[in-house]
């Protein structure tokens, strides 16, 4: 059986989508596929962002931005959206949840931290449901 696979979509994809992704990707060890994109991808990753996760050990610095394609949503299981409303394709068949969190856009790094730990336990539950 092949890896399930995970998209996380934001607007900008620049916080929100880029922790949950990276957060996926380091707890997971490798077991999930993971994407992240934005219906409008900014130009850089959010620098408190980078500074939050830093903080827990992982480095994001490197990230870009990426762009929502609808082959990301084909090719991926579970399509999680953060704010993106309308501008996200819907496609039968595919798992969509919709997690509501604050947008860490122009926030400080004492902003962000909140918003990176609900990230963080979002995604363990998501590890447990996916069952790896």
């Amino acid at each position: 059986m092949s890896k399930p696979s995970v998209l996380f979509v934001c607007v900008h994809n620049a916080g929100r989508s880029q922790m949950a992704a990276a957060f996926l990707t380091h707890l997971s060890n490798g077991a999930i596929e993971v994407r992240s994109a934005g219906s409008a991808p900014a130009d850089s990753i959010n620098p408190a962002v980078v500074e939050a996760m830093q903080e827990v050990g992982i480095d994001i610095s490197n990230e870009v931005p990426k762009v929502l394609t609808t082959e990301a949503v084909i090719e991926s299981d579970v399509v999680i959206t953060m704010g993106c409303g309308d501008a996200c394709p819907f496609f039968p068949g595919k798992r969509y949840l919709d997690w509501k969190l604050n947008d860490p856009a122009g926030q400080g790094v004492a902003s962000v931290r909140p918003i990176r730990d609900e990230i963080k336990t979002l995604v363990e539950g998501l590890i447990a449901e996916l069952k790896i």
